[in-house]
């Protein structure tokens, strides 16, 4: 489990500087990977409290394609709120 912690921060952290590299987000850095990690952290840990607690999973496939999904679904969701 804390492997895959690991694993999706890190992945997390790349989707966050890969979408301001190519120009996905204008947010800067910092920020798109603050983004990115706390959605991976948000989903991951709503994966684990709906799995173990309710009985039914919230995954798409596997870890990484979860960080993955959770990272750019927070790029689209937060920063897109707050602009005009």
């Amino acid at each position: 489990m804390y492997m895959t912690l690991m694993g999706t921060v890190l992945i997390a952290a790349v989707v966050g500087s890969l979408a301001e590299k190519t120009g996905f987000t204008r947010n800067g850095y910092l920020q798109s990977i603050i983004i990115c990690i706390g959605g991976a952290f948000l989903f991951f840990f709503a994966q684990i409290m709906f799995g173990r607690m309710f009985g039914f999973s919230l995954a798409f496939g596997s870890p990484g394609l979860n960080a993955i999904v959770s990272s750019v679904g927070a790029l689209i969701i937060v920063p897109t709120h707050w602009r005009k």
